[in-house]
């Protein structure tokens, strides 16, 4: 039987007051253990009829230590924004959040995906090259998760 994969990736787009791109990152990251944990337990609630899925909040952070599956929070977060939720082609779970400017300013290099506005369980994190983003920047993260 062949084992399934769960794989994410994240994608973070610094835009200028004119709506300009400034910068862009994509990469992988890890799907920490505890946010398997929450998807199990969802399916499971799913499947008795009374879910309510959360992991739609996405945190941004400074901090440049690599991901570790065992990661229950960021290293330096700075902001968390609400996201959308989608569903796409492929099997994929999309979180979509677009940071308004002056909220999550400064040399962002980490991102995770969270249950809650603050605090919650965090279903993956990511370490990338740093997008600098001004105070008059907006800053959007599309997270996928594909199950394959």
């Amino acid at each position: 039987m062949p084992q399934q994969v769960l794989k994410g990736k994240y994608f973070a787009t610094v835009y200028g007051p004119d709506g300009s791109v400034k910068s862009a990152v994509e990469g992988p990251n890890v799907v920490c253990t505890n946010g398997k944990e929450f998807l199990a337990s969802f399916l499971s609630s799913a499947a008795a009829g009374a879910a309510t899925f959360t992991q739609r909040y996405i945190g941004v952070g400074t901090a440049v230590t690599a991901e570790d599956a065992a990661d229950t929070t960021l290293g330096t977060e700075i902001a968390r924004q609400t996201g959308t939720a989608s569903y796409l082609s492929g099997n994929i779970y999309q979180v979509t959040a677009t940071f308004a400017t002056n909220s999550a300013v400064g040399a962002v290099t980490e991102y995770g995906v969270f249950s809650s506005n603050t605090a919650g369980t965090m279903l993956s994190r990511d370490v990338e090259a740093a997008v600098n983003v001004g105070v008059s920047d907006t800053l959007k993260v599309v997270w996928q998760l594909t199950l394959s």
